[in-house]
């Protein structure tokens, strides 16, 4: 008996589906080539545009950078405000790099700067008057005078503080006495029993400068009593009371005393010459 062959059919596979690894991918299956091509263009224009635009800031950066510094070169100098030091030596000091020659640099240097490690100097500052002109604005510190403490000469302002150490004094400030302190401090004030003193003795050096006269001493007595020292002539001025006036008449009266010796007094003085006298010493 002749075998019967039966053929079994098998039902089609069904494919699964792919399992994407990200929501993006199941949204945007794939990406054809025109789409990454585009992509790709957009972008490598965006950073060609970028450095085209940081070339042209650079250069146009180059070009005035090499303007001010070619242009702005320093070929006149002014000094204003120096009294203790000469113009020579503020524009050494101002001048000290090799940038130093470009008024925009020394501008931007010095712009509201103060000075350290330069006695009786607190601040400069530099103005541009042309591209190749500038003007050194110096302000000194106020100094009223100086006591002299333990082989250095101590100058301090008007509220009695230490602002400078020297071991050489300055001709155009005076030397101070009478002023009983027990220890100095730079940078402290010094301590003595009538602090209005300090003021008063900057009042009368201002004065004194005011008038163009140049006392060597000023001396206090216990009483607070002043004395001013201008060579051989001793200025026995009292108080304060009417000292705009006194000193007023002593600018004068000096020039008279000149080559002579001895003390003149203006303790009793009310407004007139009269009240003012002479006692010569004898040489």
């Amino acid at each position: 008996m002749a075998r019967r062959r039966i053929r079994i059919r098998r039902r089609p596979r069904i494919k699964e589906k792919k399992q994407f690894e990200t929501e993006e991918q199941a949204v945007f299956p794939k990406k054809n080539k025109n789409f990454n091509i585009l992509e790709f263009s957009k972008r490598h224009k965006r950073v060609t545009i970028g450095f085209v635009i940081l070339f042209l800031v650079l250069m146009i950066a180059m070009i005035g950078a090499g303007y001010v510094y070619n242009t702005y070169t320093v070929t006149n100098i002014y000094v204003e405000g120096n009294t203790h030091y000469t113009d020579e030596e503020i524009i050494n000091m101002v001048m000290t790099d090799g940038f130093s020659h470009n008024s925009v640099y020394l501008a931007f240097q010095y712009r509201d700067k103060s000075i350290e490690n330069i006695p009786f100097i607190e601040k400069m500052d530099v103005t541009i008057m042309s591209p190749d002109t500038i003007k050194i604005n110096v302000y000194e510190k106020a100094i009223a005078g100086y006591i002299e403490y333990l082989g250095r000469y101590m100058y301090f302002d008007r509220e009695g503080i230490i602002v400078e150490s020297s071991q050489t004094p300055l001709s155009d400030v005076p030397k101070v006495m009478g002023l009983e302190f027990d220890y100095v401090v730079l940078h402290e004030k010094l301590p003595v029993e009538n602090e209005n003193v300090f003021e008063e003795i900057l009042d009368i050096t201002q004065l004194l400068s005011k008038y163009n006269l140049n006392a060597e001493k000023i001396f206090f007595d216990s009483d607070y009593n002043l004395y001013l020292y201008f060579g051989d002539v001793e200025v026995n001025i009292g108080t304060d009371e009417n000292i705009d006036e006194k000193i007023i008449d002593l600018q004068y009266i000096l020039p008279k005393l000149e080559g002579k010796k001895g003390i003149l007094n203006m303790q009793e003085y009310t407004g007139s010459k009269d009240n003012i006298t002479f006692k010569e010493k004898n040489k």
